[in-house]
């Protein structure tokens, strides 16, 4: 499994890794933990690996739903599953890619998912029309600070799960969350790690790259395709911000300087909930060859290290 922050290098180390694999006469595929990347025509502001690159290597969980769709992590957790045991089944290895810890989380631990109320979800979402993203945030900081300071307030779905959860179980939705348990066998988590003004740099380019290549264009269609339906998608880091610009509300250059301070404090999300798990052995991004290192500390099958590659590992992070 490949971890880290946006713009880290996830995507481009594994195709490396694949690649490194394919040289010992090993098949390895990519498996996508990005909650975005299963929505179809969610390309260009996603950074979803191209045609040209699916084509040389095998990914999962990608262009799954219509941007009017919702996918539930429990969903996408199933699915995920299911595509991990599928390549094992082909000896092929499976490499989970993901900047969501939560996402990462619900595929290889021991997570299991509250149930749920269609009435109180309906309550929830009308009091979201009514009240707006940022007084339902306030009502889960009040009910569950913890979780509040886990789940960025724009991120409305997740907002109303946690209200939900607490409603139904009477218990605080942080509590509800699982020790860091692996339910499935022989995982290995490795992480990139980027200094913090390396990856703002990255994250400011990647979001100039994506209007040059045609975002605004991208979002427009997906609009028109019912991409405000849909209470994930909608939300997505980006996607946003250009409809609030195709909205009137901000002017291109708002939606695009938005996009990028967003992201960045994003990053820096992603990087706090990760550095809490201690399995995951972090590798610097300058690293000479990266694809090399992450091959030694997953090991030949994909399952474990080679004797000394973690220590070597620890040697090489900044």
């Amino acid at each position: 499994m490949l971890v880290g922050p946006t713009a880290a290098g996830k995507s481009s180390l594994a195709a490396g890794l694949v690649r490194r694999y394919a040289a010992d006469g090993r098949r390895a595929e990519v498996v996508n933990a990005d909650s975005m990347l299963v929505y179809r025509g969610m390309d260009i502001g996603t950074a979803k690996p191209t045609k040209t690159e699916r084509a040389e290597i095998r990914h999962h969980m990608i262009d799954l739903l219509d941007v009017s769709e919702t996918a539930t992590v429990a969903e996408f957790q199933q699915l995920a599953r299911r595509a991990i045991e599928d390549c094992r089944t082909r000896s092929a290895i499976p490499i989970v890619v993901g900047g969501s810890a939560l996402y990462v989380r619900a595929i290889v631990d021991d997570f299991e998912f509250p149930g749920t109320d269609p009435a109180v979800r309906a309550r929830l979402e009308q009091d979201l029309e009514t009240q707006g993203a940022a007084r339902m945030h306030e009502r889960l900081s009040d009910a569950d600070p913890v979780a509040a300071t886990q789940i960025l307030p724009g991120n409305a779905r997740r907002v109303i799960r946690a209200l939900e959860v607490i409603e139904l179980t009477g218990r605080s939705f942080s509590a509800a969350l699982p020790e860091h348990q692996y339910r499935l066998p022989d995982v290995v988590q490795i992480g990139i790690a980027v200094d913090r003004p390396t990856l703002d740099a990255r994250i400011a380019e990647r979001v100039h790259a994506m209007w040059a290549a045609g975002f605004v264009e991208e979002v427009r269609r997906l609009a028109a395709a019912g991409l405000r339906e849909s209470l994930t998608a909608s939300r997505a880091l980006g996607y946003r911000q250009v409809l609030r610009y195709l909205d009137g509300e901000i002017s291109e250059t708002q939606a695009r300087e938005q996009t990028i301070i967003g992201t960045r404090k994003f990053a820096r999300r992603q990087e706090s909930w990760f550095r809490k798990d201690g399995r995951i052995t972090w590798l610097p991004y300058h690293h000479a060859d990266l694809a090399s290192a992450a091959y030694e500390l997953a090991g030949p099958t994909g399952t474990g290290p080679a004797p000394g590659a973690v220590a070597a590992a620890a040697r090489m992070e900044d």
